[in-house]
């Protein structure tokens, strides 16, 4: 943050470059109360000052020193209560994430599924039934000589195609095709 231009340090008696911003006081935020620019000894001395509790009464000091201080009930979960951390700025909230165009691979699993066949959300069908094809031609122990060491692969495969199969995106867009 810019400070004005040679602004002297707000301490009573000195006369040093105030560049460092500080509430004038500790009880009222500054947004509200106004700021005051101090130079570096003396806000370290405003900081070593500084009393968060000044003013609030035993009950509001107790409340802010819980260990649970700043999270909130939020949602029941499981029919339990779950706490999320109060957050009023939204400093840490995730980023929205993009939606899965409707009716196709929205569904839980369905990323996972196509990740195991190669393919992404793009994905048609079509496509996934060559891939299913095509994988199942590589791992399947008959292709292999009866090698059985990719049958971990070949189940994950199965388990992808299975699920995609039954998904909302594979019925809407085979009924399309």
């Amino acid at each position: 943050m810019e400070t004005p231009a040679e602004q002297a340090c707000a301490w009573p008696g000195c006369a040093a470059h105030g560049e460092f911003r500080a509430p004038r006081s500790n009880r009222v935020p500054g947004d509200v109360g106004g700021w005051q620019y101090l130079c570096l000894d003396h806000v370290r001395a405003f900081n070593a000052g500084y009393n968060y509790f000044d003013g609030l009464t035993p009950d509001e000091i107790h409340a802010a020193q819980s260990p649970i201080a700043g999270w909130e009930k939020d949602v029941v979960r499981g029919g339990r209560m779950a706490f999320t951390f109060g957050d009023p700025h939204g400093l840490f909230e995730e980023p929205l994430r993009a939606k899965a165009p409707p009716g196709r691979w929205g569904e839980k699993g369905d990323a996972q599924a196509l990740g195991a066949l190669g393919l992404d959300r793009n994905a048609t069908p079509a496509d996934i039934r060559r891939a299913y094809r095509g994988l199942v031609r590589r791992y399947h122990p008959d292709s292999n000589g009866g090698d059985r060491s990719h049958e971990g692969k070949l189940q994950a495969v199965v388990n992808a195609f299975t699920h995609l199969k039954s998904a909302a995106g594979y019925k809407t867009e085979s009924n399309n095709t």
